[in-house]
């Protein structure tokens, strides 16, 4: 089997974002494959851990993919603090011509893709576009990893994923996929106090009213934050629209701090709470909205008066989407020769969300979780979800393949992540029971 194709039967997804399936992106002819290890979310531990401790299944699974899209260089790109990774990585590559590492500053969001793509190679992934429009694939480091093992024969079946925030013992677990979240968090010792939940990070993660939620290919965190904590009301999605048109000045902070249109991509997030707050509808150039990456700046660091530009650009994206306006691949302008200075320090970040007593060690345990029960969704990836090929009662083993793509589709397979039998199946989740 070629090594696409090793790479599909294991149902390898990016593991650092939207879950877009790693065989359709590596079947492709690039320039240059990025291995992203700079972990964009701050108190997430995941990427900086797994390059220390897995330092050779991360470079052979760059290589791997610089095999399958005959790529002449490949660049793992992680932030300066990252010690650890750094010297290991550096004894893994010793000697490789093709290989080197990129040391990017520790600023947010390092690990936007575009931000890292332009800092390594000088050019700009256009709006609609993909890093492949400038010649590059750019892959998380943990799934560099499951590349790796796929040519082993070994299918994506675990994940790790930083439990941190308010509890007792902070720390990264190596999970079953479709373990639930409740699971983890009674682990390291439950909350130390009254908390609501966010699966992800603190500034693009979403907040979840009950943790008794599956871990999916692509969660990365799980924090607990106090209930009274001024971040869950900054990424709670409701508004006071009196308040918009009353205080929100146009003084463009959160455009002139967005990353996004630093690069030359057009995000204008002040004009989109214009809009909102004028009810006129959609603002008038509204391709530069496309590229905004949710990374919440304008919500978290710019707006000095607490209001929410980044759910109001969440919000057009989708009016956008629903009313059949789909992007234009475009760069609208150059990029910002201020661009270097306008970098946010993820300390600063830290300080402004208020979570600095969270932002602690969370030592990495390499042994699987065990649990007796793993619900694992259908639709963990950009694309349609995974049919069934197991049939309830069916006793299955860690591996077994329990979903496939369909026909002609953009999809992942997906395979049961503890020995066990079939208790459940509906049109989001096959249930497995130990």
């Amino acid at each position: 089997m070629s090594i696409v194709e090793n790479v599909k039967k294991a149902g390898v997804i990016g593991a650092g974002g939207a879950g877009f399936p790693a065989h359709i992106k590596i079947s492709t002819k690039a320039e240059l494959v990025i291995g992203n290890g700079a972990e964009c979310e701050p108190l997430l531990r995941v990427d900086q851990q797994v390059m220390a401790l897995h330092t050779d299944r991360v470079v052979a699974g760059l290589k791997y993919v610089m095999e399958a899209t005959e790529a002449k260089q490949g660049v793992i790109a992680l932030k300066d603090h990252y010690e650890d990774a750094i010297e290991a990585l550096g004894k893994q590559i010793k000697g490789e011509k093709n290989i080197r590492l990129h040391i990017m500053k520790s600023y947010y969001p390092a690990g936007d893709e575009q931000q890292m793509v332009y800092e390594i190679t000088g050019k700009v992934v256009p709006t609609s576009g993909l890093p492949l429009d400038v010649g590059a694939v750019v892959s998380n480091v943990s799934s560099l990893i499951h590349i790796a093992d796929a040519q082993k024969g070994i299918p994506v079946t675990e994940k790790y994923v930083t439990v941190g925030g308010a509890v007792k013992t902070p720390a990264t677990l190596n999970v079953p996929v479709g373990i639930s979240a409740k699971e983890l968090l009674d682990i390291v010792g439950g909350p130390t106090e009254d908390v609501a939940y966010i699966i992800g990070g603190p500034c693009m993660g979403k907040i979840v009213p009950d943790p008794d939620i599956p871990v999916t290919k692509t969660t990365g965190g799980i924090l607990a934050i106090p209930v009274n904590h001024p971040l869950l009301a900054m990424k709670s999605p409701e508004m006071n629209l009196q308040l918009i048109k009353a205080v929100c000045c146009q003084c463009t902070m959160c455009t002139q701090m967005c990353p996004r249109n630093s690069l030359g991509l057009h995000v204008e997030p002040h004009k989109a709470m214009r809009s909102f707050a004028q009810n006129t509808g959609l603002i008038e150039d509204v391709n530069g909205d496309f590229s905004c990456c949710d990374c919440g700046i304008c919500t978290y660091y710019a707006c000095n008066f607490g209001l929410k530009p980044a759910i109001v650009m969440s919000q057009i994206k989708g009016m956008l989407m629903a009313n059949g306006v789909r992007p234009r691949k475009e760069i609208f302008t150059s990029v910002d020769k201020g661009l270097a200075a306008k970098r946010l320090p993820v300390s600063r970040m830290i300080s402004r969300l208020g979570v600095t007593k969270y932002d602690v060690e969370a030592p990495l345990q390499e042994e699987v979780i065990q649990t007796n029960q793993v619900q694992i969704s259908l639709k963990m990836n950009v694309g349609v979800p995974s049919v069934p090929t197991v049939s309830k009662g069916q006793k299955v083993k860690k591996g077994d393949h329990i979903a496939r793509i369909p026909e002609k589709a953009i999809g992942a397979e997906i395979h049961a992540s503890i020995n066990g039998s079939v208790s459940e199946i509906t049109e989001q989740y096959i249930r497995i029971t130990a």
